[in-house]
């Protein structure tokens, strides 16, 4: 990973380089990036927790990763990558300055960086927290430096294309890992089919095992995502004709569900029955007893891989931890660059390779620092993914749809989207049929936005009409 990150500092000439891969990038490379992106840290151990608790329709919530890909690749890709050629755009906000204005791009490049710098931190501590629950000798702390420091280097040294190239590899090495160590050995341990079959209820191998309520919370969370990531839009951006990204996104989207989906649940539901049959009581987690279902996976790999095996499994969960927290830290440097000190006026006259890596080195340290301080990055990670998108969902629908969207309107929604979801979340609120706070913040962010667009078109007019 390293030896890729220095190789692309070697032939990086300029900013477009560092953070859109000089706009050439080929469809399989950019759509392998995504995917690895999107299916990182937290949705590889998250799937596995998923296939342990409900089997597999816990493949469902992929489902909704293959619908926004695809959404996306016909709605935002045609707009979006058409602006970016234009305009030689670098980052998403600077896609809102183009229809709203500076202000607007700004207030949403905070937004972005908090999340991504949020983001960046809590998968290197899903990394560690992995390694760790793998390798007891191993402490939180010396994981997290470890793989903080790489990740952050070869970013540090080879801006994006270091990213997509190394994606690609990382997500070969983690399908590699699934296919044929992590399912058929599992498969073998655990006895065969029967015996698989005979440890847990019918509703494990149904797809119906799901209620509407989580359904639509999967869909309001992940799909917003594909339309607001600052990771996506760089790709986008990356890819050398309109043609190339639709592609990347729809090999993105099949990968997704059901390739990355079924494998991540068979797996869970694999340690669901190890555990079922007493695998893990030497650990402490007998049948019938407390565990957290996203340990049951690590715990399953622990007890049935031998030595060698388990360290090429173990790289195979790594690397997609790592794929994920590398484009944050490489999206949340761009927010801070081309969005905010550049918006500024600030590090103009400063060679601009040097100056994108050191931004990136700087939010690469203060993740690797955050990392090590709260043992609770994923709940940061939760709130600032939910400010993202109930904040800018609808300002970039406002950009997609109308002619001349209000910039009042973008900002007062972008607070009081963000702002109501963090209120419900911060209160604890019981909401009605089990539905996610991100719901609510984006209903209040469109009410606002339709109310301002609309009372300053009926302003416009008496202003127009007085005039005449």
């Amino acid at each position: 990973m390293l030896g890729v990150g220095f190789y692309f500092m070697l032939r990086n000439n300029s900013k477009e380089d560092y953070y859109v891969g000089g706009r050439n990038m080929s469809a399989g490379h950019v759509g392998l990036s995504v995917v690895a992106t999107d299916v990182g840290g937290g949705f590889s151990i998250g799937l596995g927790g998923l296939g342990f608790v409900m089997g597999i329709s816990g493949s469902w919530m992929l489902f909704t990763g293959l619908l926004g890909a695809w959404l996306a690749s016909v709605l935002l890709i045609p707009k979006v990558y058409n602006l970016s050629r234009d305009h030689s755009l670098l980052s998403f906000p600077q896609a809102l300055a183009k229809k709203y204005n500076g202000s607007v791009a700004l207030v949403a490049g905070i937004i972005s960086l908090i999340g991504y710098t949020g983001f960046t931190s809590s998968q290197i501590l899903a990394g560690a927290k992995l390694g760790s629950a793998t390798f007891p000798s191993i402490s939180i702390d010396t994981a997290v430096l470890t793989m903080g420091i790489i990740a952050v280097v070869y970013t540090v040294f080879g801006g994006i294309k270091a990213v997509i190239y190394t994606d690609t590899v990382q997500w070969i090495i983690l399908m590699v890992g699934l296919i044929f160590i992590g399912i058929p050995l599992g498969y073998y341990a655990l006895g065969g089919w029967s015996e698989i079959q005979k440890m847990l209820g019918p509703e494990f191998f149904s797809l119906t095992n799901i209620s509407i309520p989580q359904l639509v919370n999967w869909g309001v969370t992940i799909i917003p995502i594909w339309f607001v990531g600052m990771t996506l839009y760089q790709r986008i951006y990356a890819c050398k004709d309109e043609q190339t990204a639709k592609k990347a996104w729809r090999i993105a989207g099949l990968f997704e569900w059901p390739f990355m989906a079924f494998m991540g649940v068979v797996l869970g539901l694999f340690a669901r029955v190890g555990f079922e049959q007493g695998l893990f009581t030497e650990l402490g987690f007998a049948p019938g007893s407390e565990i957290d279902a996203e340990l049951g996976l690590p715990l399953f790999l622990r007890q049935i891989l031998p030595v060698g095996l388990m360290g090429l499994m173990m790289s195979a969960y790594f690397s997609a931890i790592m794929s994920t927290a590398d484009s944050c830290l490489v999206a949340a440097s761009g927010n801070l660059l081309t969005d905010i000190l550049e918006t500024l006026h600030i590090g103009k006259k400063v060679n601009q390779i040097r100056l994108s890596q050191a931004v990136t080195f700087i939010i690469g340290a203060i993740a690797i620092v955050l990392a090590t301080r709260m043992n609770n990055v994923l709940e940061l990670m939760l709130y600032s993914y939910a400010i993202m998108v109930s904040g800018l969902l609808v300002p970039v629908i406002g950009m997609l749809s109308l002619k001349k969207p209000s910039p009042a309107a973008a900002l007062v929604a972008m607070i009081v989207g963000g702002g109501t979801t963090l209120t419900l979340i911060l209160s604890k609120i019981e909401l009605p049929f089990e539905l996610d706070a991100i719901l609510f913040g984006i209903t209040a962010s469109a009410l606002s936005f339709i109310i301002i667009q609309l009372t300053q078109k009926q302003n416009h007019g008496v202003h127009h009409t007085g005039q005449g």
